[in-house]
């Protein structure tokens, strides 16, 4: 990529110049090249004059002066210029832009590809909610942060395993068990009491009166506890078949669905108590087994196994994270959680620096709240079934386009207000579907070319000269950054924004340039220049998880 070569290119200069004795320095910091905000300052900049000029005890207007003075020439670049306060600023060559153009069209399935995970392993978890109920809006944001990421960082290079973990054991699958138990028994017709902390939706009821029509009353003539656990086990895989169905439907798959209850009957969870207890971590007091997390600086210890026997989610997730990174040898992990996990994440980066993993290798985004609107009002509950809104009626309702481009609008930290009328809008006043109305209008004038019979030949992309081009040109050309932005940042946010910025410049060159007109040359160089536009848009949406129409 440019930057990278401007990177190398100033880091040369700035040695050459210490050589020669104009600057001395002990550390040369990093040397990052940006965007400017301004077109009018270039094509990229750099502010490392101002960050070099103390250590060097310089004005950095001066510094930048001199840094530019040993660049060698660089291919892509038209013209370098020095700004107050000392930003170094590059101007691309028209040419070089023409020929991204070919460069696109010459490998319009790898363009945007990255190298930089050097085949890596990294696994990101995500999702991962109880199969005790159906997923909500909330579990949808996570599913599209994870499976867009999982995208990106196969395109930088990265080797990536998806993976929902399935709480198939604890109290709370017990507790859901004996919900479903009870409200199947009420269907039958007998009078029960649902427990104080049972569940209470109605799904649950929906389930039961589903189980009795399939099944019949055959679990009301099982011993009581026999009859709870085969119930809770089919409940369990009913609602597991469901949230498949319903990630599916968003476009998101996992390579692998790893059960907690594994962990257990494989005695993994056994050895990896036995190690932490081994190693002075683990203490008995108060009737259970805690884990002492103050040894390793966090405020207070935590329960491993309560007093009843039963492992807390912590002792599992230790075991699941042993398992990650010791047996299955991933290089690093990311785990995609609710905003209420927070606090779950520094105990956990204790864990496996005992394990003797760097914490850095172990990645925790936590993505905050979702708020429906419906314009200004607030929905709070499902017009189904007065609770909670479950992810399927938003897809339902929206469309999994809409739901995963909203959902990627925000970066995670961030709470978000998903507005489902604009979501179902056909206008440019829908970020999607102005992107997608700028993907299908493309198709629209390649299809019309083709009936006028203007047949795809080489193309003079030097004629691409127009403000209106070399706008669009320079859009193109940032694909692979924000690919790298992204995979380096784990932040996705930045591929709507790339998207929009794209169709942008694409909707303004549309309108400033005939594509098909009276000069043959200069059709084909628009249409080569339309058709590499399509190739980035669907690559661009296609990380999202978002498709590509070619008809509005």
């Amino acid at each position: 990529m440019v930057r990278h070569i401007l990177a190398d290119s100033l880091r040369s200069a700035i040695l050459q110049a210490q050589e020669r004795e104009e600057i001395t320095f002990t550390t040369l910091p990093d040397i990052q090249i940006e965007r400017p905000q301004d077109p009018a300052h270039g094509d990229f900049a750099s502010g490392i004059a101002l960050r070099l000029a103390r250590s060097v005890n310089m004005n950095p207007l001066q510094l930048a002066h001199i840094i530019v003075r040993h660049l060698e020439p660089i291919a892509q670049i038209e013209s370098i210029t020095v700004a107050a306060p000392g930003f170094i600023n590059f101007v691309l060559k028209r040419e070089w832009l023409a020929t991204l153009v070919n460069t696109i069209l010459g490998g319009p399935e790898t363009y945007g590809n990255l190298s930089i995970g050097d085949g890596s392993r990294v696994q990101i978890e995500f999702v991962s909610a109880n199969p005790t109920g159906p997923l909500h809006v909330g579990h949808g944001r996570g599913a599209v942060l994870g499976s867009t990421l999982a995208n990106v960082l196969t395109t930088a290079g990265f080797n990536v395993d998806r993976e929902y973990y399935l709480n198939d054991m604890g109290n709370q699958i017990r507790t859901f068990a004996r919900s479903l138990y009870v409200r199947y028994l009420q269907v039958l017709g007998d009078s029960v009491e649902m427990p104080p902390d049972g569940y209470v939706g109605d799904y649950v009821v929906d389930l039961a009166r589903s189980i009795v029509e399939s099944q019949g009353s055959g679990f009301r003539d099982m011993p009581h506890e026999e009859a709870i656990t085969a119930i809770g086990n089919l409940g369990m895989s009913i609602l597991t078949e469901g949230i498949r169905r319903d990630l599916s439907q968003l476009n998101v798959e996992f390579d692998e669905w790893f059960s907690e209850k594994s962990l257990h009957e494989s005695g993994e969870y056994d050895r990896v108590l036995t190690l932490l207890r081994d190693g002075g971590y683990v203490v008995e007091r108060d009737n259970a087994i805690w884990f002492e997390s103050s040894l390793l600086g966090e405020d207070k210890d935590n329960v491993l196994v309560r007093g009843d026997g039963s492992p807390t989610y912590f002792a599992s997730d230790i075991a699941y994270h042993y398992d990650k990174f010791l047996r299955r040898g991933y290089d690093r992990v990311i785990d995609i959680w609710g905003a209420d996990h927070q606090g779950h994440i520094p105990r956990m980066k204790a864990i496996v620096r005992i394990f003797g993993i760097d914490p850095d290798d172990l990645v925790v985004i936590t993505c905050q709240l979702v708020t429906l609107r419906r314009g200004q009002e607030i929905v709070r509950a499902s017009k189904r079934s007065g609770d909670v809104v479950t992810l399927q009626e938003l897809v339902d309702e929206v469309g999994p386009d809409p739901c995963r481009y909203n959902f990627l609008s925000r970066s995670a930290d961030s709470q978000m207000d998903f507005d489902i009328e604009l979501a179902k809008k056909h206008s440019v006043d829908n970020p999607v579907y102005y992107v997608q109305y700028a993907h299908a209008r493309i198709a629209s004038i390649l299809k019309n070319a083709a009936e006028r019979g203007i047949r795809e030949g080489s193309a003079n992309t030097a004629l691409l000269k127009d403000e209106a081009e070399l706008s669009l040109l320079r859009v193109l050309s940032r694909m692979p950054e924000v690919v790298e932005e992204v995979a380096r940042t784990l932040q996705p946010h930045h591929l709507p924004y790339y998207a929009q910025e794209l169709a942008t410049a694409f909707h303004a060159f549309y309108k400033r340039c005939r594509v098909l007109n009276d000069e043959p040359d200069m059709t084909q160089a628009r249409l080569a220049l339309v058709r590499a536009t399509k190739v980035v848009l669907a690559r661009t949406l296609g990380l999202m998880g978002v498709s590509a129409p070619d008809q509005m």
